[in-house]
Parts: C-alpha cells; structure tokens; sequence
C-alpha cells in the first residue's frame, strides 16, 4: 500500500521539475533574444538596440553604434549580467539536482535566478524612465522591450519556486 503511494508520488514530482526546468529554459531564452535584439525602439524603418541602431536601406541594414549614454550602458551591463546570472542558476540548479541530499532546497539557485530577475527588472526601469528623453514621439518600443520586462515575472516566480521546491529521492 505505501509502495503505490509512492509510486503515484514520483510521477507527479516529474512533472514539476520538468515544469520548472521549461519555465527556467524559457526565462533564460527570452532574456537572451531581449539581449541581443535589435528591436528595443522603432520608428519606421528604423530600429533601436541596445547596442546599435539599424536602418533599412534598400533590402539590406546600415547599422551605426549608439551613443555613449551612461544610462544606456547600465542598461547593456544588466541584462548581460541577467542573462549570465540566469544561465549560472540553471548550471548550480543542475548540479545541485545530483548533489543535494534529499529534503534540501535549491537556496543557492533561487538567489542567483532572483538576481537576475532584479538585473533585468532595474535594466528595463531604466530604459523605460530614460528613453522618453531620448526617443521622437513616433518611437514605440519594440519586442525586445517587452521581452525584457515578460522575462522579469517569469525568473522571479522561477527564483521563488526554487526556494520552494525540495529535493525528493
């Protein structure tokens, strides 16, 4: 009887930790495209990055290097750092998987994927207070924008899980 028990437990602890590695996953691969995209600003043609702004020129892209702006480079600095922090939690979420004795909590994951939910949080403040200053009043903000701040909710519930969940045999 305890047997079935336990038999009927282990599938369903499967299946949160496959949901919590895809909700991990997903976080870490929206934080990578809000990164890298070039689509934090558009206007027409144009498109906004954190690291260029690019034009389309018959078919192709001429791109020129942003501005210097102090606050521009904070916003560079911490999605990087999210997106990195959000990376080191999965790789200490996998190791702890195997080393962790049985009850633990995944403390050391849930600090460093909270991080990066705060890096990313902060980074996109600071675009979204600081870019009025910057932008024509026909920019709208683009997917990377909303990327960023779809993967603010998503590593903090992540990070809050894992301070949640315990290790289970």
């Amino acid at each position: 009887m305890a047997d079935e028990a336990g038999l009927a437990k282990k599938p369903k602890m499967l299946v949160i930790l496959f949901a919590t590695i895809v909700l991990h996953l997903t976080s870490l691969i929206i934080l990578f495209i809000a990164t890298c995209a070039s689509a934090w600003r558009t206007h027409g043609d144009t498109s906004y990055d954190l690291w260029y702004d690019c034009t389309q020129i018959n078919g192709g892209y001429k791109c020129s290097g942003n501005g210097d702006a102090d606050w521009l480079q904070a916003v560079q600095a911490l999605m990087v750092l999210a997106t990195i922090f959000c990376l080191i939690s999965f790789i200490i979420f996998l190791c702890q998987l195997f080393t962790l004795v049985k009850g633990g909590r995944f403390f050391f994951t849930a600090v460093f994927q909270i991080l990066a939910s705060l890096f990313v949080m902060s980074g996109a403040i600071i675009y979204t207070v600081m870019s009025p200053q910057w932008k024509n009043d026909s920019d709208t903000y683009g997917y990377a924008f909303v990327l960023a701040w779809l993967a603010f909710p998503l590593t903090l519930i992540s990070g809050l899980i894992y301070i949640i969940l315990r290790k289970k045999e």
